[in-house]
């Protein structure tokens, strides 16, 4: 190694100490907790408004750029995942629907069993999805059927609707009230109600507000 650095003109004390990583500043050191205890305050923040940050906090004069590169380093850069939606309903079908005559028992309910609401929904998992769908007895607004499955085949709504009369077993006169899906408007699904003696109630074509209390529950989840 003596040799080498003879050769090519370099002290071998000098090349010992380039091989050892280099040392930051206390500036730099400075400047990298502060970007740090930004961003986890805020962590939807980006590089340009953390700078802005740092000019408001600190005083900091710091040039973006610097602000990117010390963030890339730091793997502190915000990753926005883009906003994930499935379609549960699909009411461009052929089956007949139903009027909306949960509409006449608005504010009128005096007990269980009178109006039951249905909706299908998904829950995202880490590798997949799942559909769930239940149904809500609109006056204790507790849940009285669910099914969760892979599909959306009409079998994960008649499932759900199973549970809730097989546990409520309710008499002739209640209401089922859901949207326009095909799993709710298909024959094995219309019989059904019918052989319950239940009525059944749709949502009117693109009016979500029908079924806000279904929805809303929904949106719990």
């Amino acid at each position: 190694m003596k040799s080498c650095c003879q050769w090519v003109g370099v002290n071998r004390a000098g090349y010992y100490r380039s091989l050892a990583p280099p040392v930051p500043d206390q500036e730099e050191l400075e400047l990298r907790s502060r970007i740090q205890a930004i961003a986890v305050e805020w962590p939807a923040y980006g590089y340009r408004r953390i700078t802005r940050e740092l000019r408001d906090q600190y005083g900091c004069r710091e040039n973006r750029k610097r602000v990117l590169r010390i963030m890339r380093e730091d793997n502190l850069l915000c990753l926005r995942r883009k906003a994930f939606w499935l379609p549960t309903t699909n009411s461009a079908h052929r089956w007949p629907v139903f009027a909306n005559v949960a509409a006449e028992l608005k504010g009128r309910l005096s007990g269980p069993n009178q109006l039951w609401v249905a909706d299908i929904t998904y829950i995202r998992l880490e590798l997949e999805y799942v559909f769930l769908a239940v149904v809500l007895d609109a006056y204790s607004r507790k849940v009285v059927g669910w099914a969760l499955g892979q599909t959306l085949q009409a079998e994960l709504a008649l499932t759900a609707l199973r549970m809730a009369v097989a546990q409520r077993r309710p008499g002739p006169g209640l209401v089922h009230h859901s949207d326009r899906g095909v799993q709710y408007a298909c024959a094995d699904y219309r019989e059904l109600l019918s052989r319950h003696q239940i009525r059944g109630s749709m949502s009117r074509s693109g009016n979500p507000y029908d079924n806000a209390m279904a929805e809303s529950f929904i949106k719990t989840l």
